[in-house]
């Protein structure tokens, strides 16, 4: 796939503070491209390094095959982004307010376009109503809006869940499944709200000290490695009593009324499903799962 973002060796330092230290990355076309990192890890200043904001101290920034130092203008027509929470005129309409803040930017300011973007929101029932009557998902969801009014390649947004009840969090989250699914667009996506990310995104990198940590297709990272393995059976007593004199023995967890949960490397699942069978112990179903958060939690951790 075509790549649309590539930073190679990118650094950016405030004096003797290193924000990026060295950060390669690839985003390709279609990616819905997890940006993770803890608090400090120099996410917002990668981004605001993309969009021009910020000049950075050494490397380079190539989007859509072009240098950014030298196809600025160009590039940026191509990109929608929000960056912190969006700003309105709370005493106009949505329509309005798209409008003005249209103007500024260049883009389609027709009705036919405005209501086009927010009808990919959610909010083209809403365009003649102050924005000062929305609540903060309705804004997190005109900023999108905004975003979109120039028909962007590629989406970023930092942070746009924060602060948002779960309906809000839903409505954000399919959005961006829309705009990837639908409409084709690539998107990265930088969020501390680990779940959002698990159910929106399909690739990611997790940074820590302005540096790559680890990247990859989401699934394949989470299926790396030990993994949250339930068992469940209606022989509870039976299967421990195997597990417990088998070479899982250290890798049991806990029990339930009709389920034992193991702490299993991916490749050592079907080895425990065939020692239960063979042991005449009756399965209803082995269910792997790792959590992004917990992937996070444990891949920071080793980086400290």
């Amino acid at each position: 796939m075509e790549p649309i973002i590539e930073l190679r060796g990118l650094r950016k330092h405030y004096g003797d503070f290193v924000a990026v230290d060295g950060l390669d990355l690839t985003v390709r076309r279609g990616d819905v491209y997890g940006f993770l990192g803890p608090n400090g890890a120099g996410k917002s200043t990668t981004i605001r390094m993309m969009l021009s904001l910020i000049k950075p101290t050494a490397g380079t920034i190539t989007l859509f095959g072009k240098p950014l130092s030298t196809h600025r203008n160009e590039i940026l027509s191509r990109i929608g982004a929000i960056v912190e929470r969006p700003d309105f005129y709370n005493y106009l309409p949505a329509r309005k307010n798209l409008e003005l803040l249209g103007r500024l930017s260049g883009a389609d300011v027709s009705d036919r376009n405005i209501m086009r973007v927010l009808e990919m929101v959610g909010l083209d029932t809403r365009a003649t109503s102050k924005v000062k009557t929305f609540s903060h998902g309705m804004k997190q969801r005109l900023g999108i809006a905004q975003a979109l009014l120039h028909d962007p390649d590629l989406i970023v947004l930092d942070e746009p869940t924060t602060g948002l009840d779960p309906h809000g969090m839903v409505d954000v989250r399919n959005i961006i499944l829309d705009l990837a699914r639908d409409h084709r667009k690539t998107i990265l996506l930088s969020s501390h709200i680990l779940p959002e990310v698990e159910l929106t995104a399909t690739r990611m990198v997790i940074i820590n000290k302005g540096k790559a940590i680890v990247e990859g297709a989401v699934q394949d990272l989470l299926n790396a490695g030990r993994l949250k393995v339930t068992v469940e059976t209606p022989d509870v007593p039976r299967a421990v009593e195997v597990i417990k004199k088998s070479a899982f023995a250290d890798r049991l967890q806990s029990t339930g009324d009709h389920a034992v949960i193991l702490s299993l490397d991916n490749s050592e699942i079907n080895h425990l499903a065939t020692l239960l069978i063979e042991q005449q112990v009756h399965l209803n179903g082995i269910i792997p799962v790792r959590s992004l958060e917990e992937f996070f939690i444990n891949i920071t951790q080793e980086a400290v």
